[in-house]
């Protein structure tokens, strides 16, 4: 399985990704921003950052970058995108999932480990977990507050959306403590904490958030047999 993974001018989690994406077992593809092509990858990664220097807002440059001209019908179709922290904020920006990322709760850069119970275990990146399940991944962000109006907040909830959420209250004021969702076909996934700071025990508080990249390539395994 190939898997794409992006760098924007501001990208600082691209290199982590493709570690993280080796570890699951599947070929890292760099994509820069200018490309206007995916290359043919099976999914692709939107990592962590701050892409273009978060000018205007996070992610509303990096969303009319040449490499999202193909990847957004992409992904609509059905690719499976992972946007991580900034990646999130670009997958909302570019309207492939409702909302937005707002400045946390305090105005303060939050950086600490969290808890995060797994609500959504059907989406290809996280098949390999099971509802309930409980994460301790990094998170890193001054703008990670998710927020939408009541409708859709309540509409993610009823049709299952909400993939992950924070253990024990939002440390950044998310609303409803949601620290990811997904598109209404599952595929592209968004959420504020970083697991591919968490596949390891050298490197991170524990190698929970492996399972959101080794799901994809068990998800495209399944659908060769």
């Amino acid at each position: 399985m190939r898997i794409g993974v992006v760098t924007f001018p501001g990208s600082l989690d691209d290199t982590d990704a493709a570690r993280a994406v080796r570890y699951a077992g599947a070929e890292p593809v760099p994509l820069w921003h200018t490309d206007r092509d995916v290359r043919g990858v099976d999914a692709v990664v939107l990592p962590g950052g701050f892409s273009y220097g978060d000018y205007l807002r996070c992610g509303a440059i990096a969303r009319f970058s040449p490499v999202m001209a193909e990847l957004v019908p992409a992904a609509r179709a059905g690719l499976p995108v992972l946007g991580i922290c900034n990646g999130f904020q670009i997958l909302c920006e570019a309207h492939l999932l409702p909302g937005a990322l707002t400045r946390n709760a305090g105005l303060r850069f939050i950086t600490s480990d969290v808890a995060l119970t797994v609500e959504n275990a059907r989406t290809p990146w996280t098949g390999g977990y099971r509802a309930g399940q409980r994460l301790l991944v990094p998170l890193k962000s001054g703008e990670g507050a998710y927020a939408a109006d009541q409708a859709t907040l309540d509409e993610l909830e009823a049709s299952g959306r909400v993939v992950v959420r924070y253990d024990g209250g939002a440390p950044n004021g998310a609303a409803r403590g949601i620290a990811g969702i997904c598109s209404e076909s599952g595929s592209v996934v968004g959420l504020m904490p970083h697991p591919e700071h968490a596949i390891d025990l050298l490197t991170g508080p524990s190698a929970d958030g492996l399972g959101f990249f080794t799901s994809v390539v068990e998800a495209f395994a399944g659908a060769l047999r």
